[in-house]
């Protein structure tokens, strides 16, 4: 799923201590996501962050460095799955329905 949704993000550097920033949900789905930032993360760091009926909790898999920002690809832990009924971002777009309304 495309979406766009403010979220904030947390995770333990290397040095075990606390880091947090602001990211843009990009999409998602039930085995991970794709966030915006503005700084790095370091690969295979643990990070979280919360909704109001459901917290998030993956690893970084990728950080790359596009025109707008670090695009943070985040696998989440093999005992979660994204749910819909869960969390719904804000804005969000099955691409499935765009296919689907092509071939009308």
């Amino acid at each position: 799923m495309l979406c766009a949704d403010m979220i904030d993000v947390r995770w333990r550097d290397r040095g075990g201590g606390q880091q947090g920033t602001t990211a843009l949900l990009e999409d998602i789905c039930t085995s991970g996501a794709c966030l915006q930032v503005e700084s790095p993360i370091p690969l295979g760091v643990e990070i979280r962050w919360e909704a109001p009926r459901q917290e998030f909790q993956g690893y970084v898999r990728y950080c790359v460095y596009r025109e707008i920002g670090y695009f943070v690809g985040v696998e989440f832990d093999a005992s979660f799955q994204w749910s819909k009924k869960a969390f719904k971002p804000q804005h969000m777009l099955d691409p499935q329905t765009l296919v689907a309304a092509s071939k009308k």
